[in-house]
């Protein structure tokens, strides 16, 4: 299993983003001590995230593509949330997927996929 880390900034965003927003659940958390960085894992069904404030880990605004089945649902699930900081729609691709980015507060993106036939 490859798993992506995804730089942050700010603890209160992410959650806004990640976790009321796109509907992702935290695994789990560490920090070495009070004042140190969080890095922490989410994950959403099969997909698995690891968001850390370290700056040595990752460099912001990185991108991925996530498979999903029924993006229309997904897509009509965000916009019933009413995020107000992303509104985004579902694009059909000449490569016969629909497709679905969404950007992070930290300019990470991450496409959801499906195949269409």
């Amino acid at each position: 299993m490859v798993i992506p880390i995804f730089r942050i900034f700010d603890i209160e965003k992410t959650n806004s983003f990640y976790v009321d927003y796109l509907g992702f659940k935290i695994d789990w958390e560490h920090k070495y001590s009070e004042n140190m960085p969080v890095y922490f894992q989410v994950s959403l069904n099969d997909v698995v995230l690891h968001l850390s404030e370290h700056h040595g880990d990752s460099s912001p605004g990185g991108a991925i593509r996530v498979k999903i089945q029924e993006l229309v649902s997904f897509h009509s699930l965000l916009l019933k949330k009413g995020y107000p900081y992303s509104n985004p729609a579902i694009e059909k691709t000449p490569w016969n997927t629909l497709e679905l980015t969404v950007i992070d507060p930290f300019s990470n993106r991450i496409t959801f996929y499906e195949e269409i036939e």
